[in-house]
């Protein structure tokens, strides 16, 4: 069986880096998406220490050349693509008000978040549509969720992250379409709600260990089937949208 290789964004450390060290673990190739050569070859070598197949892609995902750059690499030194995953996020949110939040920082949530996640998807599609079984599985969020931010029960009621809300909304928006666009390929599109988790992000320090937080991902990614298609989940089971 050919070896499976899988695009992760944002790889160099924390939940991207957890992803490719589990999926590495089981014999997939990983490609870490970093923006900064240095960290990404540090993250690339600790692998390697590990036996595990790696390899670094510089990929900004809110630089369009970058992008495009990253996809034309990917292409001459494989030439396909079987997994990709876009785990790459900020928050410029500062649990501000949506009444006061700057327009720029929203700008900001949604280049990186969405933009960015939408562009790197659409350049990898090509890579994705060579393989005989293709992945897509988008890291969004449960803060994103309407159904559950516009629950007076739920603890994202008074989130007060407006824009990284906002931007993890479009993005589920973005995985049905897709995922019903290419529902009869051998491409799916899924999304996945880690949870809280414990990062050295502005926003970490959640109750969920990396472990945690990655699990539903590299289960999907893990997966031998490629059945499941059009879903937000976590380790609980349906997120609602």
């Amino acid at each position: 069986m050919n070896e499976i290789l899988t695009l992760i964004t944002g790889a160099d450390r924390g939940m991207g880096f957890e992803i490719a060290k589990e999926l590495g673990q089981v014999g997939q190739h990983v490609l870490i998406g970093a923006r900064n050569y240095e960290r990404g070859m540090l993250a690339v070598d600790e692998l390697r220490k590990q036996d595990i197949d790696a390899d670094i892609v510089l990929l900004d995902v809110a630089d369009e050349d970058s992008i495009i750059a990253a996809q034309h690499n990917i292409t001459e030194s494989f030439g396909h693509l079987d997994i990709l995953i876009n785990n790459t996020g900020i928050t410029l949110d500062n649990w501000e008000k949506p009444s006061t939040l700057s327009i720029d920082k929203i700008r900001g949530d949604f280049d990186v978040n969405f933009f960015g996640l939408v562009s790197v998807t659409q350049h990898m599609l090509p890579l994705l549509k060579n393989s005989s079984s293709a992945k897509i599985i988008n890291i969004s969020s449960a803060v994103g969720s309407l159904n559950i931010a516009s629950d007076p029960t739920s603890s994202v009621y008074q989130h007060f992250s407006f824009g990284y809300q906002a931007s993890k909304a479009a993005v589920n928006m973005f995985t049905i379409d897709l995922a019903n666009e290419l529902k009869n390929s051998h491409i799916t599109v899924n999304s996945v709600n880690p949870g809280w988790v414990a990062t050295d992000s502005p926003v970490g320090g959640g109750p969920k260990t990396l472990q945690e937080g990655v699990a539903r991902t590299v289960e999907l990614a893990s997966q031998a089937t490629n059945s499941i298609n059009g879903t937000f989940s976590d380790t609980d089971g349906i997120v609602p949208w």
